[in-house]
């Protein structure tokens, strides 16, 4: 599945933050290699509802500017499309940081946080 949505500058990522005002941190934001992001609240499709888990069965995978979620392996019908958000903050790493940033994946080794540790 594609990750789409409207394709902007960092600059432009940040001046439209938050998406939801009552949930900061929740935003549809992809960020590409070079830097720019990918908006899935502005035509965006169903990828942006894919969840994070620190034990996902798909992972992103950038071609050409463009991100594809790809499955690790055969998925369960029924089952729920995850991948690894590895989040980047420019705060410095923090128990406070890594709480807002909580996982509730439930997965055996789960690392307790979407940041990338």
């Amino acid at each position: 599945m594609e990750y789409v949505g409207e394709v902007i500058s960092m600059a432009e990522a940040i001046a439209r933050h938050p998406h939801d005002p009552e949930d900061p941190n929740h935003t549809f934001y992809f960020q590409l290699a070079d830097g720019r992001v990918i908006d899935g609240l502005h035509g965006g499709n169903d990828s942006r509802w894919i969840n994070h888990s620190c034990r996902p069965n798909c992972v992103p995978d950038e071609v050409k500017g463009r991100i594809f979620i790809k499955t690790r392996r055969p998925v369960f019908k029924g089952e729920e499309l995850t991948f690894d958000y590895d989040l980047v903050s420019d705060e410095p790493m923090s128990d406070e940081l890594k709480g807002r940033y909580a996982c509730r994946c439930g997965a055996k080794k789960c690392r307790g946080t979407m940041l990338a540790c």
